[in-house]
Protein backbone atom coordinates (compact mmCIF):
# COMPACT_ATOMS: atom_id res chain seq x y z
CA UNK A 1 0.00 0.00 0.00
CA UNK A 2 1.18 3.14 -1.22
CA UNK A 3 0.96 6.01 2.08
CA UNK A 4 1.51 9.72 1.14
CA UNK A 5 2.60 12.04 4.22
CA UNK A 6 -0.55 13.09 6.20
CA UNK A 7 -2.53 10.20 5.34
CA UNK A 8 -3.40 7.84 8.43
CA UNK A 9 -1.26 4.80 8.91
CA UNK A 10 -2.80 3.66 12.34
CA UNK A 11 -5.59 1.70 11.30
CA UNK A 12 -3.15 -0.39 8.75
CA UNK A 13 -1.35 -1.01 12.35
CA UNK A 14 -1.05 -3.62 14.79
CA UNK A 15 -0.31 -1.99 18.05
CA UNK A 16 1.62 -5.83 19.81
CA UNK A 17 1.57 -4.73 24.06
CA UNK A 18 4.56 -6.53 26.06
CA UNK A 19 2.91 -6.97 29.33
CA UNK A 20 4.61 -10.02 30.66
CA UNK A 21 6.97 -8.86 33.06
CA UNK A 22 6.77 -9.13 36.94
CA UNK A 23 8.38 -6.00 38.16
CA UNK A 24 10.34 -7.20 40.57
CA UNK A 25 11.47 -3.90 42.57
CA UNK A 26 7.73 -3.14 42.72
CA UNK A 27 8.81 -6.44 45.82
CA UNK A 28 5.23 -7.61 46.82
CA UNK A 29 2.68 -5.48 45.26
CA UNK A 30 3.47 -7.69 42.10
CA UNK A 31 3.47 -10.67 44.44
CA UNK A 32 0.06 -11.74 42.87
CA UNK A 33 -0.01 -9.51 40.01
CA UNK A 34 1.82 -8.56 36.64
CA UNK A 35 3.21 -4.82 36.67
CA UNK A 36 1.39 -3.62 34.08
CA UNK A 37 -1.93 -4.96 36.26
CA UNK A 38 -0.50 -2.64 39.56
CA UNK A 39 -3.76 -0.22 39.58
CA UNK A 40 -2.57 3.44 39.19
CA UNK A 41 -4.11 7.03 39.22
CA UNK A 42 -6.70 5.91 41.69
CA UNK A 43 -9.08 3.56 38.92
CA UNK A 44 -6.79 2.34 36.08
CA UNK A 45 -4.30 0.52 36.08
CA UNK A 46 -0.50 0.95 34.27
CA UNK A 47 -1.23 -0.97 30.80
CA UNK A 48 -4.65 1.48 29.99
CA UNK A 49 -1.52 4.22 28.85
CA UNK A 50 -0.30 2.40 26.52
CA UNK A 51 -3.75 0.37 24.87
CA UNK A 52 -5.07 4.01 25.73
CA UNK A 53 -2.19 5.62 22.84
CA UNK A 54 -3.30 2.71 20.71
CA UNK A 55 -7.07 3.65 20.49
CA UNK A 56 -6.35 7.67 20.44
CA UNK A 57 -3.87 6.96 18.32
CA UNK A 58 -6.34 5.54 15.76
CA UNK A 59 -4.94 1.58 15.29
CA UNK A 60 -7.77 -0.56 16.06
CA UNK A 61 -6.38 -3.75 16.10
CA UNK A 62 -4.38 -4.64 19.40
CA UNK A 63 -2.89 -7.81 21.02
CA UNK A 64 -1.07 -8.01 24.71
CA UNK A 65 1.29 -10.68 25.33
CA UNK A 66 0.87 -11.61 29.07
CA UNK A 67 3.31 -13.97 30.92
CA UNK A 68 4.10 -13.85 34.87
CA UNK A 69 0.48 -14.00 36.96
CA UNK A 70 -1.64 -12.71 34.31
CA UNK A 71 -4.99 -13.55 35.76
CA UNK A 72 -5.81 -10.05 37.22
CA UNK A 73 -4.41 -8.47 33.95
CA UNK A 74 -6.12 -11.07 31.60
CA UNK A 75 -9.33 -10.00 34.08
CA UNK A 76 -8.65 -6.35 33.83
CA UNK A 77 -8.55 -6.58 29.86
CA UNK A 78 -11.48 -8.74 29.36
CA UNK A 79 -13.46 -6.45 31.83
CA UNK A 80 -12.47 -2.96 30.13
CA UNK A 81 -11.27 -3.59 26.82
CA UNK A 82 -13.69 -5.96 25.03
CA UNK A 83 -15.49 -3.00 23.11
CA UNK A 84 -13.55 -3.38 19.90
CA UNK A 85 -15.46 -5.03 17.42
CA UNK A 86 -14.55 -7.72 14.76
CA UNK A 87 -16.88 -6.20 12.20
CA UNK A 88 -15.45 -3.36 12.03
CA UNK A 89 -12.45 -4.63 11.56
CA UNK A 90 -11.30 -4.44 14.99
CA UNK A 91 -9.75 -7.58 16.79
CA UNK A 92 -8.46 -7.26 20.41
CA UNK A 93 -6.41 -10.53 21.81
CA UNK A 94 -4.96 -11.49 25.02
CA UNK A 95 -2.20 -13.80 24.20
CA UNK A 96 -0.95 -15.84 27.43
CA UNK A 97 2.40 -17.37 27.05
CA UNK A 98 0.50 -21.31 25.94
CA UNK A 99 3.58 -23.08 24.18
CA UNK A 100 2.30 -22.62 20.97
CA UNK A 101 5.54 -23.29 19.41
CA UNK A 102 6.72 -26.09 22.00
CA UNK A 103 4.87 -27.49 24.60
CA UNK A 104 8.07 -27.05 26.77
CA UNK A 105 8.78 -22.99 25.67
CA UNK A 106 7.24 -20.29 27.63
CA UNK A 107 8.15 -16.85 26.32
CA UNK A 108 11.93 -16.43 25.91
CA UNK A 109 11.80 -12.69 25.19
CA UNK A 110 10.38 -9.73 24.19
CA UNK A 111 10.80 -10.61 21.00
CA UNK A 112 10.11 -14.47 21.47
CA UNK A 113 6.60 -13.41 22.83
CA UNK A 114 5.78 -11.85 19.64
CA UNK A 115 7.42 -14.76 17.38
CA UNK A 116 5.33 -17.48 18.81
CA UNK A 117 2.04 -15.36 17.58
CA UNK A 118 2.95 -14.63 14.19
CA UNK A 119 0.29 -16.89 12.67
CA UNK A 120 -2.26 -14.89 14.89
CA UNK A 121 -0.60 -11.34 13.63
CA UNK A 122 -0.46 -12.73 9.50
CA UNK A 123 -4.21 -13.79 9.99
CA UNK A 124 -5.26 -9.94 10.67
CA UNK A 125 -2.64 -8.75 7.97
CA UNK A 126 -1.30 -5.43 9.48
CA UNK A 127 0.71 -3.24 7.21
CA UNK A 128 3.05 -1.84 10.45
CA UNK A 129 3.59 -3.53 13.91
CA UNK A 130 3.76 -1.01 16.78
CA UNK A 131 5.71 -3.18 19.61
CA UNK A 132 4.63 -1.46 23.57
CA UNK A 133 5.86 -2.31 26.42
CA UNK A 134 2.93 -1.98 28.88
CA UNK A 135 4.56 -1.04 31.84
CA UNK A 136 5.14 2.88 31.51
CA UNK A 137 3.12 6.38 32.18
CA UNK A 138 2.79 8.35 29.47
CA UNK A 139 0.89 9.96 26.63
CA UNK A 140 1.72 9.46 23.08
CA UNK A 141 0.57 9.57 19.58
CA UNK A 142 1.93 6.41 17.84
CA UNK A 143 0.48 7.99 14.46
CA UNK A 144 3.34 10.56 14.60
CA UNK A 145 5.85 7.90 14.59
CA UNK A 146 4.76 5.86 11.95
CA UNK A 147 4.37 9.14 9.87
CA UNK A 148 8.33 9.52 10.88
CA UNK A 149 9.06 5.68 9.94
CA UNK A 150 7.44 5.67 6.48
CA UNK A 151 9.43 9.11 5.11
CA UNK A 152 12.64 7.92 6.68
CA UNK A 153 12.75 4.67 4.92
CA UNK A 154 14.15 3.04 8.03
CA UNK A 155 13.92 -0.69 8.96
CA UNK A 156 12.70 0.31 12.54
CA UNK A 157 12.09 3.18 14.39
CA UNK A 158 13.09 3.46 18.00
CA UNK A 159 11.01 5.58 20.48
CA UNK A 160 13.71 7.77 22.53
CA UNK A 161 13.50 10.52 25.04
CA UNK A 162 16.22 13.02 25.64
CA UNK A 163 17.76 12.87 29.00
CA UNK A 164 20.72 14.47 31.23
CA UNK A 165 23.21 12.16 29.95
CA UNK A 166 24.50 10.47 33.53
CA UNK A 167 21.08 9.73 33.95
CA UNK A 168 21.06 7.23 31.12
CA UNK A 169 23.02 4.93 32.63
CA UNK A 170 20.11 2.47 33.22
CA UNK A 171 18.57 2.97 29.95
CA UNK A 172 19.27 1.02 26.16
CA UNK A 173 20.75 4.59 24.71
CA UNK A 174 21.08 5.13 21.26
CA UNK A 175 24.23 6.86 19.62
CA UNK A 176 22.40 9.00 17.13
CA UNK A 177 24.19 11.16 14.30
CA UNK A 178 23.40 14.52 12.57
CA UNK A 179 20.11 12.92 11.15
CA UNK A 180 19.15 11.41 13.80
CA UNK A 181 20.11 7.97 12.08
CA UNK A 182 20.85 5.43 15.15
CA UNK A 183 24.61 4.14 14.56
CA UNK A 184 25.51 2.76 17.79
CA UNK A 185 23.11 1.31 20.89
CA UNK A 186 24.17 0.78 24.43
CA UNK A 187 22.61 -1.53 26.61
CA UNK A 188 22.42 0.45 30.29
CA UNK A 189 26.39 1.81 29.73
CA UNK A 190 28.55 3.70 32.11
CA UNK A 191 29.81 5.93 29.74
CA UNK A 192 26.59 7.41 27.60
CA UNK A 193 27.17 8.57 24.44
CA UNK A 194 26.02 12.14 24.04
CA UNK A 195 23.65 13.50 21.03
CA UNK A 196 25.88 15.43 18.65
CA UNK A 197 25.94 19.54 19.58
CA UNK A 198 24.62 18.24 22.89
CA UNK A 199 27.09 17.12 25.55
CA UNK A 200 25.49 16.61 28.31
CA UNK A 201 22.23 14.54 27.19
CA UNK A 202 22.14 11.72 26.14
CA UNK A 203 18.88 9.30 24.03
CA UNK A 204 17.55 6.69 26.18
CA UNK A 205 15.10 3.94 24.09
CA UNK A 206 11.76 4.12 25.52
CA UNK A 207 11.32 0.16 24.56
CA UNK A 208 8.66 1.65 21.53
CA UNK A 209 9.62 0.22 18.08
CA UNK A 210 7.74 0.59 14.55
CA UNK A 211 8.26 -1.92 11.51
CA UNK A 212 6.50 -2.64 8.66
CA UNK A 213 5.29 -6.19 9.78
CA UNK A 214 7.18 -8.46 6.79
CA UNK A 215 10.11 -7.29 7.59
CA UNK A 216 9.56 -7.46 11.23
CA UNK A 217 8.27 -11.33 11.04
CA UNK A 218 11.58 -12.24 8.47
CA UNK A 219 13.81 -10.29 11.60
CA UNK A 220 11.96 -12.69 14.13
CA UNK A 221 12.42 -15.61 12.14
CA UNK A 222 15.88 -15.04 11.46
CA UNK A 223 16.52 -14.39 15.12
CA UNK A 224 14.83 -17.38 16.09
CA UNK A 225 17.00 -19.84 14.34
CA UNK A 226 20.31 -17.60 15.34
CA UNK A 227 22.01 -19.83 18.39
CA UNK A 228 22.74 -17.99 21.41
CA UNK A 229 20.24 -15.14 20.67
CA UNK A 230 17.95 -14.01 23.77
CA UNK A 231 15.13 -13.87 22.01
CA UNK A 232 14.66 -10.05 22.84
CA UNK A 233 14.22 -6.77 21.07
CA UNK A 234 16.15 -4.96 23.30
CA UNK A 235 19.37 -7.19 23.51
CA UNK A 236 19.56 -8.71 20.02
CA UNK A 237 16.68 -6.91 17.56
CA UNK A 238 17.75 -3.79 17.67
CA UNK A 239 21.55 -4.01 18.04
CA UNK A 240 21.56 -6.36 14.87
CA UNK A 241 19.47 -3.68 13.12
CA UNK A 242 21.74 -1.14 13.87
CA UNK A 243 24.64 -2.71 12.40
CA UNK A 244 23.14 -4.80 9.83
CA UNK A 245 20.13 -2.48 8.32
CA UNK A 246 18.68 0.84 9.08
CA UNK A 247 17.09 1.95 12.39
CA UNK A 248 16.35 5.21 13.15
CA UNK A 249 15.61 7.22 15.98
CA UNK A 250 12.21 9.12 17.01
CA UNK A 251 12.52 11.76 19.14
CA UNK A 252 9.60 11.16 22.13
CA UNK A 253 8.76 14.66 22.27
CA UNK A 254 7.78 14.95 18.60
CA UNK A 255 5.05 12.94 19.89
CA UNK A 256 4.07 13.37 23.56
CA UNK A 257 0.54 14.54 23.88
CA UNK A 258 0.44 17.59 26.45
CA UNK A 259 -2.95 19.86 27.34
CA UNK A 260 -2.39 23.35 28.12
CA UNK A 261 -1.10 22.83 32.04
CA UNK A 262 1.89 20.36 31.26
CA UNK A 263 4.74 21.92 30.45
CA UNK A 264 6.93 19.50 29.24
CA UNK A 265 6.81 16.05 28.44
CA UNK A 266 6.11 12.83 30.75
CA UNK A 267 7.45 9.90 30.65
CA UNK A 268 7.88 7.74 33.64
CA UNK A 269 8.82 4.16 34.32
CA UNK A 270 6.95 3.36 37.89
CA UNK A 271 9.56 0.36 38.25
CA UNK A 272 10.14 0.86 42.20
CA UNK A 273 8.06 1.61 45.15
CA UNK A 274 9.43 4.99 45.36
CA UNK A 275 8.79 6.10 41.54
CA UNK A 276 5.13 4.70 42.20
CA UNK A 277 4.76 6.78 45.21
CA UNK A 278 6.02 9.93 43.96
CA UNK A 279 4.17 9.43 40.20
CA UNK A 280 1.09 9.01 41.56
CA UNK A 281 1.42 11.78 44.90
CA UNK A 282 2.44 14.12 41.96
CA UNK A 283 -1.55 14.00 40.69
CA UNK A 284 -2.60 15.58 43.68
CA UNK A 285 -0.39 18.88 42.82
CA UNK A 286 -2.44 22.04 41.68
CA UNK A 287 -1.24 21.64 38.17
CA UNK A 288 0.44 17.92 38.03
CA UNK A 289 2.64 17.25 35.81
CA UNK A 290 0.51 14.86 33.85
CA UNK A 291 -3.06 15.83 33.26
CA UNK A 292 -5.76 13.20 33.50
CA UNK A 293 -8.70 15.11 33.01
CA UNK A 294 -7.87 16.50 29.57
CA UNK A 295 -10.83 14.92 27.40
CA UNK A 296 -8.97 14.89 24.15
CA UNK A 297 -6.78 12.31 24.59
CA UNK A 298 -9.01 10.26 27.19
CA UNK A 299 -7.59 7.16 29.56
CA UNK A 300 -9.51 4.52 28.80
CA UNK A 301 -10.20 1.47 31.48
CA UNK A 302 -12.27 -0.56 33.25
CA UNK A 303 -14.79 1.58 34.73
CA UNK A 304 -16.68 0.22 37.96
CA UNK A 305 -20.34 1.49 38.47
CA UNK A 306 -19.81 2.74 41.71
CA UNK A 307 -21.23 5.10 44.21
CA UNK A 308 -19.85 8.77 44.40
CA UNK A 309 -17.11 9.51 47.15
CA UNK A 310 -18.66 10.43 50.71
CA UNK A 311 -17.29 12.53 53.18
CA UNK A 312 -19.06 12.66 56.92
CA UNK A 313 -19.37 14.01 60.09
CA UNK A 314 -18.62 17.40 60.63
CA UNK A 315 -17.20 17.17 64.62
CA UNK A 316 -13.80 18.99 65.60
CA UNK A 317 -11.61 16.67 65.71
CA UNK A 318 -13.77 14.18 63.64
CA UNK A 319 -14.23 15.90 60.31
CA UNK A 320 -14.18 13.84 57.42
CA UNK A 321 -12.03 15.83 54.83
CA UNK A 322 -9.72 15.43 52.38
CA UNK A 323 -7.01 18.36 51.28
CA UNK A 324 -5.21 18.21 47.58
CA UNK A 325 -6.10 14.69 47.12
CA UNK A 326 -7.96 12.54 44.91
CA UNK A 327 -10.52 10.26 46.25
CA UNK A 328 -12.28 8.09 43.82
CA UNK A 329 -15.48 6.89 43.31
CA UNK A 330 -16.68 4.34 46.59
CA UNK A 331 -14.80 5.61 49.11
CA UNK A 332 -16.48 7.00 52.03
CA UNK A 333 -14.18 9.27 54.19
CA UNK A 334 -15.84 8.85 57.63
CA UNK A 335 -14.25 11.44 60.18
CA UNK A 336 -11.02 11.27 59.04
CA UNK A 337 -8.40 13.61 57.69
CA UNK A 338 -6.81 13.23 54.44
CA UNK A 339 -4.38 15.45 52.73
CA UNK A 340 -2.00 14.91 49.79
CA UNK A 341 -2.85 11.84 48.65
CA UNK A 342 -4.40 9.41 46.53
CA UNK A 343 -7.57 6.82 47.47
CA UNK A 344 -8.60 4.05 44.87
CA UNK A 345 -11.69 2.83 44.53
CA UNK A 346 -13.61 1.58 47.72
CA UNK A 347 -11.38 2.93 50.32
CA UNK A 348 -13.07 3.51 53.73
CA UNK A 349 -11.21 5.70 55.78
CA UNK A 350 -12.70 5.61 60.11
CA UNK A 351 -12.97 8.48 62.21
CA UNK A 352 -10.04 9.94 63.72
CA UNK A 353 -7.70 8.27 61.27
CA UNK A 354 -5.15 10.70 59.40
CA UNK A 355 -3.13 9.83 55.78
CA UNK A 356 -1.05 12.08 55.26
CA UNK A 357 1.01 11.82 51.48
CA UNK A 358 -0.43 8.32 50.87
CA UNK A 359 -1.64 5.84 48.03
CA UNK A 360 -4.42 4.05 48.96
CA UNK A 361 -4.90 0.92 46.47
CA UNK A 362 -8.31 -0.23 46.15
CA UNK A 363 -10.77 -1.62 48.57
CA UNK A 364 -8.64 -0.82 51.48
CA UNK A 365 -10.27 -0.11 55.48
CA UNK A 366 -8.10 2.39 57.90
CA UNK A 367 -9.09 1.61 61.08
CA UNK A 368 -10.06 4.19 63.51
CA UNK A 369 -7.33 6.75 64.68
CA UNK A 370 -4.24 4.78 62.61
CA UNK A 371 -2.05 7.80 61.67
CA UNK A 372 0.05 6.94 57.96
CA UNK A 373 2.45 8.59 56.38
CA UNK A 374 4.57 8.26 53.26
CA UNK A 375 2.88 5.11 52.35
CA UNK A 376 1.88 2.65 49.61
CA UNK A 377 -0.78 0.65 50.72
CA UNK A 378 -1.44 -2.73 49.12
CA UNK A 379 -5.39 -3.64 47.51
CA UNK A 380 -7.56 -4.83 50.24
CA UNK A 381 -5.42 -4.23 53.10
CA UNK A 382 -7.33 -3.68 56.28
CA UNK A 383 -5.29 -1.44 58.84
CA UNK A 384 -5.56 -1.83 62.46
CA UNK A 385 -7.63 0.47 64.91
CA UNK A 386 -4.53 2.77 66.04
CA UNK A 387 -1.92 1.68 63.79
CA UNK A 388 1.12 4.30 63.52
CA UNK A 389 3.83 4.63 60.38
CA UNK A 390 6.00 7.27 59.74
CA UNK A 391 7.07 8.56 62.72
CA UNK A 392 9.68 5.81 63.90
CA UNK A 393 11.90 4.83 61.11
CA UNK A 394 13.44 2.06 62.81
CA UNK A 395 10.16 0.21 63.90
CA UNK A 396 8.62 0.81 60.40
CA UNK A 397 11.44 -1.02 58.71
CA UNK A 398 11.07 -3.99 60.80
CA UNK A 399 7.44 -4.40 60.25
CA UNK A 400 7.08 -3.26 56.87
CA UNK A 401 8.98 -2.57 53.54
CA UNK A 402 10.51 0.78 53.93
CA UNK A 403 13.08 2.52 51.06
CA UNK A 404 16.24 4.27 50.98
CA UNK A 405 13.67 7.14 50.78
CA UNK A 406 11.06 6.42 54.40
CA UNK A 407 8.23 4.86 51.77
CA UNK A 408 6.81 2.31 53.40
CA UNK A 409 5.26 -0.67 51.42
CA UNK A 410 2.22 -2.16 53.11
CA UNK A 411 0.27 -5.58 52.26
CA UNK A 412 -2.25 -7.16 54.25
CA UNK A 413 0.39 -10.25 54.93
CA UNK A 414 2.80 -7.74 56.50
CA UNK A 415 -0.56 -6.95 58.60
CA UNK A 416 -1.40 -10.10 59.37
CA UNK A 417 2.34 -10.45 61.23
CA UNK A 418 1.76 -7.93 63.35
CA UNK A 419 -1.78 -8.90 64.96
CA UNK A 420 -0.79 -12.62 65.04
Amino acid sequence: MDHRRGQPLARDAMAYVLAGGRGSRLYEMTDTRAKPAVYFGGKSRIIDFALSNAINSGIRRIGVATQYKAHSLIRHLQRGWNFLRPERNESFDILPASQRVSEFQWYEGTADAVFQNIDIIESYGPEFMVILAGDHIYKMDYEIMLQQHCDSGADVTVACMEVPRMEATGFGVMHVDERDRIVDFVEKPADPPAIPGQPDVALASLGIYVFATKFLIEELRRDAATPGSSRDFGKDIIPYLVKHGTAQAHRFGASCVRSESEVSAYWRDVGTVDAYWEANIDLTDVVPALDLYEKSWPLWTYSEITPPAKFVHDIDGRRGSAVASLVSGNCIVSGASINRSLLSTGTRAHSFSMLDEAVVLPNCHIGRGARLRRVVIDAGVQIPNGLVVGDDPDLDASRFRRTDKGICLITQPMIDRLTA
